[in-house]
């Protein structure tokens, strides 16, 4: 097995380049009813018969809730400068409209505990699992819990302060707004266009509302936030397919992205569906608009697309390509143009960190060991093409593998396996893959 990493990176030789690992709340915690915590709408989504595949809850994850101490040497072990996870803002809040001090005690633990390993901590507020007590209300459909965000992130910033070195405010707004309320894929589960929509404005409203009170809480933090992203290429040459991959991208990336640079929705958007449009407010766009001092970027694949028959575009599968457990065509040079398209398209591009990526490889554990090939390859090709798009100019300043260890994967429960490091979910044994050991020798060079 290879320790060095791709051959002509220049990652390992820059002192500024951050390596992390990252998870979330609800996919490792478990303890989902202990510690003050409410419930969130993942575990309304995770009791709805048929949502999730083989009926799966974020019980018991991986018990980090009281395993988090042991999960934190493992990164150390591993030799990654960073920790990326996300706060659960069913902890922190109560229907009541106090505040949970067992939740934010228990970051503040975790957030100490990084310090003295001389972890970096990289915190997103919200990674999807909003309380249900405000789902009640709305969710995010409704302008209210955009402002309902900006109290929790001030809750937490005042708590947690510099000691966390990066705020995300958001995780995947695309994911919440689009797969929660547009396609009933994610929690809530509701099916309507427009209301996707709504609630993507309302997330990133939600987002620039609540930077002002993070700096002023954390002003030597890095403050931004992360958004997914999956390419669209046309499966041919044809006008029709061109123009299809053209608008899937306006939609599901430059949708999100774009209000954020410039302030503006993209206008191939409005203009296609105008009545999908979301409802807003004179002086939303300037809030949304804010200085970033970073955008993450999560990737993992690629879409090939070509006009629907009831739809603007379908994603087509290809044929004969090489693909994760999960079914996503490995294709590293999506990561190389999309990251050069993003600083060829916007002149306040802040710094990138790539947040998320990684694989699903689903090799189990034999006498002792994984041998997770695939996702060890996976890795390699995609830090290389990092590197080549770093190269081309991106201003790239890190890297998070997705997963420290594996997980409960939301709507595909436990049978994907993403994490460098296997969880045997009856014992909570950790188990190192061959991929964690890789990235931990690769490391180990830089000192």
């Amino acid at each position: 097995m290879s320790n060095s990493i791709p051959k002509g990176s220049t990652l390992l030789r820059r002192n500024d380049f951050l390596f992390g690992v990252a998870t979330a709340s609800f996919q490792i915690e478990g303890a989902t009813d202990l510690g003050g915590r409410v419930p969130s709408i993942w575990d309304t989504f995770c009791a709805t018969p048929g949502k999730v595949l083989g009926g799966d809850t974020g019980m018991p994850a991986c018990d980090h809730f009281h395993r988090w101490q042991q999960d934190l040497d493992l990164i150390k072990s591993l030799g990654f400068d960073a920790y990326r996870f996300s706060i659960a803002w069913p902890r922190i809040a109560s229907e009541s409209g106090g505040w949970n001090q067992q939740g934010l005690d228990f970051y503040e633990r975790l957030v100490d505990g990084l310090l003295e390993r001389d972890i970096v901590p990289m915190a997103t507020l919200y990674h999807w699992d909003l309380p249900q007590f405000l789902e009640d209300r709305g969710g995010w459909i409704n302008r209210d819990t955009s402002y309902r965000f900006t109290d929790y992130a001030d809750q937490v910033t005042r708590r947690l302060g510099d000691r966390v070195r990066y705020y995300a405010t958001l995780n995947e707004p695309w994911c919440s707004a689009f797969l929660g309320y547009r396609l009933g894929i994610h929690a809530p589960g509701l099916k309507d266009h427009q209301l996707g929509f709504q609630a993507a404005h309302h997330l990133l409203l939600a987002h620039g509302l609540a930077l002002p009170i993070m700096r002023e809480h954390a002003p030597g933090a890095q403050h931004g936030i992360v958004l997914n992203f999956t390419p669209a290429y046309p499966a041919t040459e044809s006008a029709a397919d061109v123009d299809a991959a053209s608008y899937s991208d306006e939609e599901n990336s430059h949708f999100f992205l774009q209000p954020l640079l410039t302030g503006q929705y993209p206008a191939a958007v409005q203009e296609r569906h105008p009545e999908w449009m979301p409802r807003c407010y004179p002086g939303d766009m300037e809030i949304i608009a804010q200085h970033l001092d970073f955008l993450g970027v999560n990737f993992y694949t690629r879409a090939v697309v070509e006009p629907g028959i009831t739809e603007d575009y379908q994603s087509i599968k290809q044929a004969d390509v090489a693909r994760t457990d999960i079914g996503w065509e490995i294709y590293p040079q999506a990561l190389t143009d999309l990251l050069v398209g993003f600083k060829e398209r916007y002149k306040r591009l802040p710094p990138i960190y790539i947040t998320e990526n990684g694989a699903a490889d689903n090799s189990p554990v034999v006498d002792g060991e994984v041998s997770d090939r695939l996702r060890l390859n996976y890795y390699q090709q995609h830090l290389q093409a990092v590197d080549n798009a770093i190269a081309a100019g991106v201003d790239i300043r890190g890297y998070c593998a997705w997963s420290l260890m594996d997980n409960f994967e939301w709507a595909e429960g436990y049978s994907q396996r993403f994490g460098l490091v296997h969880v045997d979910y009856e014992t909570q044994v950790r188990t190192p893959k061959m991929s964690a050991n890789w990235f931990r020798d690769m490391l180990y060079t830089r000192s």
